[in-house]
């Protein structure tokens, strides 16, 4: 099984930084020698792929973002580890194609946002094989995400992209999908021009011409890290849930030293 994390984004949103957005500090973890370290954003959804199954990750980076390949080399846990470029930044759909020649037709694939923190960290492993399927979250602020409009059944009626007024909370914050699927979508992508940057419009596409999407409301918790607020937001959500010893998560000391710094004209930096 594939997983890919398209991390070729310029993370305006949050600059200054001193590195790729995908590698901010985000919570700590203990490495193979028991010392507890830095954890980078982008280590939560690597870590929650791997959890459903992905024994290949790829990576697509633009080609100022060699510091991502220099930290996460060529493997990450059980996982191999590649790399794609994008060579500018052209949007989602553009970024996720990158990988459809290394896909066979019947691998299946997993596809989340590297700047995003989320829970149950199980929540892949819900997602069927075989179909499009969507995993879902609540928000209280859909519009600043793609809602998901399902029937009773769990199958997708429609996408609503960062639409005011989204008829609904519930927002997708990864999916999967069969090789063969996400080459139906790339061949769609071409005739449509390349006109969608957001998965969801080529999305609502592909199920006006009879395609079929089924919707997992498994998740619990979502944070986009992309902002200083939402920053903030993830490392209080993590400071709430147990270790996996069963006691009270700690709050990362880096992390708060980070947010204590941060100042409009300053950048953030490891030191």
């Amino acid at each position: 099984m594939w997983g890919i994390v398209p991390a070729a984004g310029a993370g305006s949103r949050i600059q200054p930084l001193a590195f790729s957005k995908e590698l901010l500090p985000v919570g700590s973890r203990v490495d193979a020698d028991g010392v507890e370290r830095p954890k980078a954003v982008s280590e939560y959804l690597v870590e929650r792929m791997i959890r459903a199954g992905a024994s290949k990750i790829c990576f697509v980076i633009s080609p100022a973002k060699s510091d991502i390949v220099q930290y996460y080399g060529g493997g990450f846990g059980s996982a191999h580890v590649s790399y794609t470029v994008q060579p500018k930044p052209s949007g989602l759909c553009d970024s996720i194609f990158r990988v459809l020649p290394l896909i066979h037709p019947q691998e299946q694939v997993l596809v989340g946002l590297p700047d995003t923190v989320w829970f149950p960290e199980d929540g892949m492993c819900a997602l069927p094989d075989g179909v499009l399927s969507f995993l879902l979250f609540p928000v209280e602020r859909p519009e600043f995400f793609d809602a998901v409009v399902t029937d009773e059944d769990g199958r997708v009626q429609q996408i609503q992209v960062k639409q005011p007024g989204a008829s609904t909370h519930w927002v997708w914050g990864a999916f999967k999908l069969p090789g063969w699927v996400l080459g139906e979508l790339h061949d769609l992508w071409e005739e449509r021009g390349r006109q969608d940057e957001y998965i969801g419009t080529l999305v609502n596409a592909w199920l006006a011409g009879g395609g079929e999407a089924r919707a997992v409301r498994a998740g619990e918790t979502y944070v986009d890290v992309g902002t200083l607020h939402g920053y903030r937001e993830a490392i209080q959500a993590l400071s709430l849930r147990p270790a996996p010893d069963g006691g009270p998560s700690p709050l990362c000391a880096l992390g708060t030293a980070i947010l204590a710094e941060h100042t409009p004209g300053g950048a953030l930096a490891l030191t």
